[in-house]
């Protein structure tokens, strides 16, 4: 393993030394993850107890405990010169900077404290963003100092998700990490008066979802257990498909599924490339009315406000005060004599200036 890990990160230098999309360079990317990947599998195979043969359950205790001490030490280490840390775990550690400081400084400081780190393990300077939202550990969006919105996380994206929710998610990411709440108000009203005038077409609130069960064995269970991806199938009329196919399907206002072939309003969620890398969020426009078909179902629009709200909005609580939430967030179009201002709310910020760094733990 130690000699997999040393590998591992000549690799990672390499790639990141080649030119960029060149094949050197993907080369050495494709080579340090599958060599990461192995070194994560013999930890996860010590703790395997009797499901392994070689399984050692006091050396995968001993190396979760060393970990979470090294990762005590460099929070300890970062604290002690005045840095805020905002998202931190085994692969690396997301702090806020001085505003004043640039990135050599920056550099500096991740020297500083990977002086500290023990033999055998080396701190390296990731990256520098203008913004970070952290909506839980290992779930966050990152705003570049270009503008590009970065999210990373199951529960901040998925294959699955609605394109207009993941169109307002994105804008709506990009306002919160700017400080404009007036754009999250006015994305999440105008996303809302869409769905409710069903100007949207079907297929931005249909769901992608690649299917795990061929037609002989969702029927040969269907007594059981319905699932939406196969009824909207058999709605249509379909009694064949494989497993691993792709459908699209969406909830009428009757509330069962109805499939959306990929010939009728079509747009997808995401990119075949980007389905399952868990990067960049990319998401097409809104498509327009033409090509609709004009024997489609009107979809459940109270289901999909509801959706925008609990699945969408909802991610971006952790920024905002809860008063702030629930006054930005409303289903109805009524407004308050309490309600304040949108102009006078703030992003809540954790931060020691309006800078955010990463580094990455290595070894």
């Amino acid at each position: 393993m130690d000699r997999l890990t040393e590998l591992r990160l000549f690799h990672k230098r390499a790639a990141r030394e080649a030119p960029a999309g060149s094949m050197e360079g993907n080369q050495h990317d494709g080579t340090q993850a599958a060599m990461k990947t192995v070194i994560n599998a013999a930890y996860g195979y010590l703790g395997a107890t009797s499901m392994a043969l070689f399984a050692d359950l006091e050396a995968a205790n001993e190396v979760t405990r060393r970990g979470r001490a090294l990762l005590d030490s460099l929070l300890a280490s970062l604290r002690e010169r005045g840095m805020v840390p905002i998202e931190a775990d085994t692969d690396g550690v997301y702090f806020a900077v001085p505003s004043e400081w640039g990135e050599e400084q920056e550099r500096a400081l991740v020297s500083q404290v990977g002086a500290t780190l023990p033999d055998g393990v080396k701190l390296e300077y990731e990256a520098r963003y203008g913004a970070m939202l952290s909506h839980a550990i290992k779930n966050y969006a990152l705003l570049t100092y270009s503008g590009e919105v970065i999210v990373r996380g199951a529960a901040m994206r998925s294959s699955r998700s609605e394109p207009y929710g993941e169109r307002f998610l994105r804008q709506a990411l990009r306002c919160v990490m700017q400080g404009d709440l007036v754009g999250v108000a006015q994305g999440y009203q105008d996303t809302l008066r869409a769905l409710r005038t069903r100007s949207l077409p079907a297929s931005d609130v249909a769901t992608r979802f690649r299917l795990s069960k061929d037609a002989q064995t969702y029927l040969a269970g269907r007594a059981r257990q319905k699932e939406a991806q196969y009824e909207a199938l058999l709605l249509a009329g379909r009694r064949q498909w494989k497993s691993g196919e792709h459908v699209r399907f969406y909830r009428a206002s009757t509330g069962t599924p109805v499939w959306l072939p990929d010939d009728i309003d079509d747009i997808s969620p995401l990119e075949d490339a980007e389905e399952d890398s868990g990067e960049t969020m990319r998401v097409a426009p809104p498509s327009s009315a033409l090509g609709r078909s004009p024997d489609l179902p009107a979809y459940d629009s109270d289901y999909y406000q509801q959706v925008l709200l609990n699945s969408y909005a909802e991610r971006l609580r952790v920024a905002l005060e809860p008063e702030d939430f629930l006054q930005l967030f409303r289903l109805d179009a009524q407004t308050s004599f309490f309600d304040r201002p949108v102009e006078q709310m703030h992003v809540r910020w954790i931060r020691y200036a309006s800078e955010v760094s990463g580094v990455e733990e290595q070894g």
